[in-house]
C-alpha cells in the first residue's frame, strides 16, 4: 500500500501537522499497531508500523508513544519497540517509571477479589479469559459464542463492576475493572506535556481510545480505525493504513526537519537596494527578504525552511504536474545589482527599486519569453509566524492581516487564491508572449496604482547606481570581474540610510550543516563595519567610510565612555533585542534553531578600536592623496583620541575576542595586537597630520607590544597562540605579522605562518581554530582566514603558495561571484551567512596585494 491510497484530506493532515515544531505521535496498540487476534498473546505488530515508530523518535523534536490497554511488561514485551518509543500500559496509567496513581494495599486487596470473581465467571462461560494486570483484570469473551459472551459480560456489569472503588472500561469484547484511574487522555496529556509538543496525533480504534480523541484540540487530530461511531476527525481501514500513515508521516516529517532540496548556499544570488537586501534562489524563487529594514523579521524566509515560511517564485509552467526544467543560467547584469535568470523560451529579470521612501520594500520582476510561466506567490510576515491573507483587487494582490501594507501589482493577470491551513497562496498562469509580465511588490504602501515612473526609468535608475559607482572605482587588475562583484556586494551590504554596515545578509545559515552552529549576522558588527569601509576606501570610495564613522558617532552618544561600546549594533545604531529562537522554522537543511538577535552583542571584544582607527588612518591617506585639503577632520580625530582612551582603560582585561566565543574570557593575541594597532596608528596618524599626540602613547603602544611578545609566544608549538599560556592556534594571530607589530622577516612570524599551515590549513580553507569553544558540532573553513595566509605568505615570500591558495579561494566563489563566511573543503560546498562581507573584502585584499 501506497500513502497515495490514503484519503486525501488525511494526507493533508499528515503533512500540516509533520510541520509543527515539536510534535507527539501517539497510538493505540491493539488494532493499530497490531491487529486483532484470538489469542491476545499472539498479537504480533506490523513490522511496518514498528519501522516508522522508530523512525519518528529518532526525529529531532518528535515523541513517539504507544498507549495501550494492556500490562506495560506485556506491551513491551509484544511491542518490540525500541526504548526511545515511550510505552505507556494499562490504559494511559503505568509508565515507565510506574503507575500514575499510588496502588494502595486495599486497591490491592480489591484486585485479588476482582481477579477471583472474573475467574468465577470465566469457569462458567466457555471461551472466555480473564487477563490480570498489576492494577487491572479484564474478561475477554472474542473467543466466546456470541450467547455467552453477551451472558459473560452483563454477569461481570451486574457484579463486580458495582463495587465501590472499581473503574470499568469497555471495549470490544472486553471488559476491565480497575482498582486505580484509567484514562489513555490523561495519559496523552502527560506526554504532551513532558515534550512540550506543540501539536498531536493519535491512532486509536476502541471505545477506549475516545477518552484520548476528546482531549486533542488546536492542531491535534485523530485517526480512527475501522468502523463505528468517534470524535476522530479522520478514518482508515486497518493496520495495514495506519502503518501507511506514520510512514507517509515520517517522510514529511523528516523532509521538513532536514530541509531536503536546500539550494546550496553559494548559489544564492543577492538583489539590493542603497537601504535593504534580498536573496534568489538559481530558479528564480525569492527566498529570503526582509522588511521594513534588512535586520527586521522576513517576510519571505523559505531559505530556512520551506514555501509554509514565505517565497514568491516564477519558473515555466509545466502543464500535468511535471517538474519544471532546470534553469539554464543565472547571471547579474555587468555592473549592476539585477539579476537575469533564464530557462529555454523563459526569462526572469529580478530587480530592487531605488525611487521609494524610508520605509518602503519594493521589489520587481519582469518576465519575458514564449512559453507560459506559473507565479507563485506566498507572503509570511514574521518568519512565517503571522496569518495573513491575500485579495485580489484591481491591479493586483493585497495581503490582508499585515502591520504594515503590502501590495502586488500585477495588472491583468487572473489569480487563483489556494488556502492550505492558515497559509494563503496566490498563483497565475501567465502568457508573456503578449508582452513583458510585470510584478511590482510593494512593502509599506497600499498604494497599488501606476507609477508615474516606467518600469524601464526605474530599473535605469537602479542599475545606473550600482554601474556608475563601479565604474568610479580603482580595481585590482587580477579577476577585475570577480573583484567588480566582491565590491558591488560589499557596496550592498551598506545600510546607507544610517550609514551602518551588516556583517552579512542572512541569519542561521550553518557553520555545520544540520547543526546548532547558527548565527543572526544581519547587524553591524563595529570591527566588521571598519573593514568593510577600509576595503572600500582601498579601491577608491570613500563615501562609505565617511557615513560609517558618522554613525558610530551616534552611537557614541549612546554609551557612557567609548571603551563601553558593544561590539555590535542594529543597523539604526540601538542595542540588539535579547537573542531568541524561531521554533517554527526548521532551519536551513534541518539546521536549527533559527536564531535573531545575537548573544555576543553582551561580550567583551577589545579588538574592536583597532580596526576603527586603522580605517580612519586609511581614509585620512585617501583624502590627503585625492587633494582633499582637511584630511583629517576634528570628528575624525576625536574618534581616535576616544577610541585609544578606550584602549588605555582596558587592554589589560581578557576578553571573548574576534571569534565570539561562547566561553570563559581569555588573553587573546588578536585582541591585544588590536588594542597595540590602536595606539601605532594613533601616533602615526597624529604625527603625519599635525595633531597632538599624547606622550602616553607612545608608551602605551611599546607597552602592549613588548608583553604580546614575551606572552603571546609558546615554545612547546614554536608559535605565537590564540591566547597567553595557552597552546591553541588561531588564524587571526597572524596579525602580529600582518599589523606590523612585529617585523615579518623575524623568524618567529615564520614559524607561526607554518604552525597555522600545518594545523589550520586544510586544502582549500583555513580553519579559524580547533580549540574547544564550548559548542557542539563543528565548523567549515574560514574565507578571510584564508585570505590572511596568503597574506602571509607573501610578507614571508612565498608568493608561489600565496597564488595557489588565492586560486582556490576564486573557486570557492558561487556561479554569480559570492562567498559566504566559510568553506567545507571535503564536500565542496559554502557554509555560513551569505553573502558575508569578511570573504569579499579579503578577497580585495589578496587580489590587491598579488596585482602588485
Amino acid at each position: 500500500m501506497s500513502a497515495r491510497d490514503l484519503d486525501p484530506d488525511l494526507r493533508r493532515a499528515l503533512k500540516t501537522i509533520a510541520r509543527i515544531p515539536r510534535l507527539l505521535v501517539a497510538s493505540d496498540y491493539d488494532g493499530c499497531m497490531a491487529p486483532i487476534v484470538s489469542r491476545p498473546q499472539d498479537a504480533k505488530p506490523n513490522p511496518e508500523s514498528v519501522r516508522a515508530m522508530r523512525a519518528l523518535a529518532d526525529l529531532d523534536s518528535t515523541t513517539a508513544a504507544v498507549i495501550s490497554g494492556r500490562a506495560l511488561r506485556d506491551l513491551a514485551t509484544l511491542s518490540r519497540l525500541p526504548a526511545e518509543v515511550h510505552l505507556v500500559g494499562s490504559h494511559g496509567s503505568e509508565f515507565d517509571i510506574g503507575f500514575v496513581h499510588e496502588i494502595s494495599a486495599e486497591a490491592t486487596a480489591l484486585l485479588g477479589r476482582i481477579i477471583a470473581e472474573l475467574q468465577s465467571v470465566s469457569q462458567r462461560y466457555p471461551g472466555t479469559t480473564v487477563e490480570s494486570k498489576p492494577a487491572s483484570a479484564a474478561l475477554h469473551t472474542r473467543n466466546a459464542s456470541a450467547d455467552d459472551a453477551v451472558a459473560a459480560l452483563e454477569t461481570v456489569r451486574a457484579g463486580a463492576a458495582t463495587w465501590d472503588g472499581v473503574q470499568v472500561t469497555e471495549g470490544k469484547s472486553v471488559i476491565e475493572l480497575a482498582v486505580i484511574q484509567t484514562d489513555k487522555g490523561h495519559a496523552l496529556d502527560i506526554l504532551r506535556h513532558q515534550a512540550g509538543a506543540g501539536a498531536a496525533i493519535f491512532f486509536g480504534d476502541d471505545v477506549t481510545d475516545e477518552k484520548a480523541f476528546r482531549r486533542l484540540h488546536g492542531p491535534d487530530f485523530g485517526v480512527k480505525v475501522g468502523d463505528g461511531e468517534s470524535l476522530a476527525t479522520y478514518r482508515v481501514a486497518d493496520t495495514d493504513q495506519v502503518a501507511t500513515s506514520l510512514a507517509f508521516l515520517y517522510e514529511e516529517r523528516r523532509a521538513w526537519l532536514r530541509g531536503e532540496g536546500a539550494v546550496p548556499i553559494e548559489r544564492l544570488t543577492m538583489l539590493a537596494t542603497p537601504r535593504t537586501i534580498s536573496l534568489v534562489t538559481p530558479d528564480a524563487r525569492v527566498c529570503w527578504m526582509c522588511h521594513p529594514e534588512p535586520d527586521s523579521a522576513a517576510l519571505f524566509a523559505s531559505l530556512l525552511g520551506t514555501i509554509d515560511a514565505g517565497e514568491f517564485g516564477v519558473r515555466p509552467f509545466i502543464d500535468g504536474g511535471e517538474k519544471p526544467p532546470l534553469p539554464q543560467s543565472q547571471r547579474y547584469v555587468d555592473g549592476t545589482m539585477t539579476v537575469e535568470t533564464r530557462w529555454a523560451g523563459l526569462e526572469v529579470l529580478d530587480y530592487m527599486p531605488h525611487d521609494v521612501p524610508a520605509g518602503r520594500t519594493d521589489l520587481t520582476r519582469v518576465v519575458t519569453g514564449d512559453i507560459p510561466a506559473l507565479i507563485e506567490f506566498c507572503p509570511r510576515p514574521e518568519f512565517g509566524q503571522t496569518s495573513v491573507g491575500i485579495e485580489v483587487v484591481d491591479d493586483g494582490l493585497r495581503v490582508t492581516g499585515t502591520n504594515d501594507p503590502i501590495v502586488l501589482r500585477a495588472p491583468g493577470i487572473s489569480w487563483q487564491i489556494d488556502t492550505d491551513r492558515f497559509y494563503q497562496r496566490a498563483t497565475a498562469v501567465v502568457d508573456p508572449r503578449q508582452g513583458p509580465i510585470v510584478l511590482e511588490l510593494r512593502c509599506g504602501t497600499s498604494d497599488i496604482a501606476s507609477s508615474e515612473v516606467s518600469e524601464q526609468q526605474r530599473r535605469s535608475e537602479s542599475e545606473s547606481y550600482w554601474r556608475d559607482w563601479a565604474a568610479g572605482l580603482t580595481l585590482p587588475a587580477l579577476k577585475p570581474e570577480l573583484m567588480k562583484r566582491s565590491a558591488l556586494t560589499l557596496k550592498g551590504l551598506v545600510h546607507a540610510d544610517s550609514g551602518s554596515i551588516m556583517a552579512a545578509a542572512t541569519t542561521s545559515l550553518p557553520e555545520d550543516i544540520g547543526g546548532v552552529r547558527n548565527w543572526d549576522y544581519r547587524y553591524c558588527w563595529l570591527r566588521d563595519a571598519a573593514l568593510t569601509a577600509s576595503a572600500l576606501v582601498s579601491v577608491g570610495s570613500l563615501t562609505e567610510a565617511q557615513d560609517y564613522l558618522a554613525w558610530l558617532h551616534r552611537v557614541l552618544e549612546t554609551v557612557s565612555g567609548p571603551e563601553w561600546l558593544h561590539p555590535l549594533y542594529t543597523l539604526a545604531g540601538g542595542s540588539l533585542p535579547p537573542e531568541a529562537i524561531i521554533d517554527s522554522l526548521p532551519g536551513y537543511a534541518g539546521s536549527r534553531p533559527v536564531r535573531v538577535g545575537n548573544a555576543a552583542n553582551q561580550q567583551v571584544q577589545l579588538d574592536v578600536f583597532g580596526p576603527i582607527v586603522d580605517l580612519i588612518a586609511q581614509l585620512a591617506d585617501a583624502r590627503a592623496a585625492a587633494g582633499i585639503a582637511d584630511a583629517l577632520p576634528d570628528a575624525d580625530w576625536d574618534l581616535v583620541v576616544k577610541m585609544v582612551y578606550a584602549v588605555e582603560r582596558r587592554w589589560f582585561e581578557p576578553d571573548h575576542g574576534i571569534w565570539e566565543i561562547r566561553n570563559n574570557p581569555r588573553h587573546h593575541v588578536y585582541s591585544k595586537v588590536m588594542c597595540w594597532l590602536t595606539a601605532d596608528r594613533a601616533v602615526t596618524l597624529g604625527e603625519k597630520f599635525g595633531r597632538q599626540v599624547e606622550p602616553g602613547w607612545s608608551v602605551l603602544r611599546d607597552v602592549i607590544a613588548a608583553q604580546v611578545i614575551e606572552k603571546g609566544w609558546n615554545d612547546e608549538v614554536s608559535s605565537y597562540t590564540s591566547a597567553y599560556e595557552g597552546t591553541d592556534l588561531d588564524a587571526a594571530t597572524l596579525h602580529i605579522g600582518l599589523s606590523g607589530l612585529i617585523d615579518p622577516a623575524d623568524p618567529r612570524f615564520a614559524q607561526t605562518v607554518k604552525a597555522t599551515e600545518s594545523e589550520l590549513r586544510s586544502g582549500a580553507t583555513v580553519y579559524r581554530y580547533f580549540s574547544d569553544d564550548g559548542l557542539p558540532g563543528e565548523e567549515g573553513g574560514f574565507h578571510l582566514c584564508a585570505a590572511w595566509l596568503v597574506e602571509a605568505y607573501l610578507l614571508i615570500g612565498r608568493r608561489t603558495d600565496a597564488e595557489a591558495l588565492f586560486a582556490q579561494l576564486v573557486k570557492a566563489a558561487g556561479p554569480t561571484g559570492l562567498l559566504s563566511e566559510e568553506y567545507d573543503p571535503v564536500a565542496e560546498r559554502a557554509l555560513g551567512n551569505h553573502p558575508q562581507a569578511y570573504s569579499h573584502l579579503g578577497l580585495l585584499r589578496c587580489a590587491t596585494l598579488l596585482a602588485n
